[in-house]
């Protein structure tokens, strides 16, 4: 299995409205990934941290491997979920990927 986590930093000319909204279309859009992507074992979105934190957003996914990995970032509907609600609205990303 391969973990796939990445954190990001929403952009900061949006507000705390737009910023709510931004969020839950993040988790609806890559939650809704869960049988859609050859080899996404479970797929999770993070949205509510607490105020010690420094990212807004959390992705958790697991996959069958590396090969998978590689499926879903191409996959058509995680680029249209990607390129739709997350890289436009979005300052940084950080990501690591590891076998579990």
């Amino acid at each position: 299995m391969v973990r796939h986590i990445i954190l990001w930093q929403l952009k900061d000319e949006l507000t705390d409205a737009r910023k709510a909204e931004v969020k839950s279309g993040i988790k609806t859009g890559l939650e809704s990934l869960q049988g859609k992507v050859p080899g996404l074992v479970s797929i999770h979105v993070q949205t509510e941290c607490l105020p010690s934190s420094n990212a807004d957003v959390m992705l958790d996914a697991v996959l069958e491997d590396a090969q998978a990995l590689r499926g879903y970032a191409v996959h058509p509907e995680h680029l249209a979920v990607a390129n739709g609600a997350v890289r436009p609205f979005t300052k940084s990303r950080v990501c690591m990927d590891y076998e579990a």
